[in-house]
């Protein structure tokens, strides 16, 4: 049984160490997930890799079936999930290349599927999101990032927009008043989804570019390219030592 599982872009499925070795097709409830679950090793440590938008990258985040990926993953008895994501820097110290394991996030998407308790319930039935995200997986992000020697910030809180398109330089001014310091497009309904289903759930987002007029100019679509592929180097270093240790505190 695979009980840790990652969930990223297909910039983390390229990378060498994770041994794909076998792909499973699971059918949900809910339609599609994004793409057959990819079972394999990341240092030593059986996982199952999903890619959030797609095998070829081509689902923009409004579209994902989120619905259908968590329940796939439910489906095969994970545990332990791991987000990767690339996200916009707001505040001063989430600048390109920053490591980040966010602690809060704040919705601004509509028009998503965003719960599993919506129909055939005998009772009404509510979660408790006070704290998004599940400290054991936070945990060994963080301590990943020590062992492999790379800087990573513990405490931030992560904006989740609807996308496609950037946003503008006030929508980014009132998200850094709100208290955000991340802007992402993916983080909900991924995150309370998981929280619906008792999954241990945590993001380690790469910041990939300064978000919309914090920089002078416009956002350069060549230069979150560029950071991805760098940054992803950084993810995988710490990724390398994160999954062994949340593998050893199942």
């Amino acid at each position: 049984m695979t009980e840790i599982a990652i969930i990223g872009g297909s910039g983390f499925s390229r990378l060498k160490s994770l041994q794909i070795t076998r792909k499973e097709v699971i059918h949900t409830p809910y339609g599609e997930a994004s793409a057959p679950l990819m079972h394999g090793l990341l240092a030593g440590v059986p996982v199952v890799f999903l890619p959030r938008h797609g095998p070829g990258h081509t689902i923009p985040p409004h579209k994902i079936n989120y619905r259908a990926n968590i329940w796939a993953l439910k489906s095969i008895e994970v545990c332990n999930v791991i987000s990767v994501a690339a996200v916009g820097g707001i505040t001063g110290n989430m600048e390109p290349g920053v490591l980040a394991v966010p602690d809060q996030i704040i919705d601004y998407t509509y028009g998503r599927h965003q719960t599993f308790f919506e129909n055939d319930l005998t009772k009404v039935t509510h979660i408790d999101f006070t704290r998004p995200y599940c400290e054991a997986v936070r945990q060994a992000l963080i301590q990943g990032a020590q062992k492999s020697a790379q800087q990573v910030q513990t405490h931030a809180t992560y904006g989740a927009v609807q996308g496609p398109r950037l946003e503008t330089a006030m929508e980014i001014h009132r998200m850094e008043q709100d208290g955000c310091d991340l802007v992402g497009m993916t983080g909900m309904p991924e995150a309370a989804l998981a929280r619906e289903f008792g999954l241990c759930y945590a993001t380690l987002a790469l910041v990939v570019n300064w978000a919309a007029g914090k920089s002078p100019g416009e956002i350069s679509l060549q230069e979150i390219e560029a950071n991805l592929e760098e940054g992803m180097l950084c993810v995988h270093r710490l990724m390398e030592q994160a999954v062994p240790i949340l593998g050893q505190n199942q």
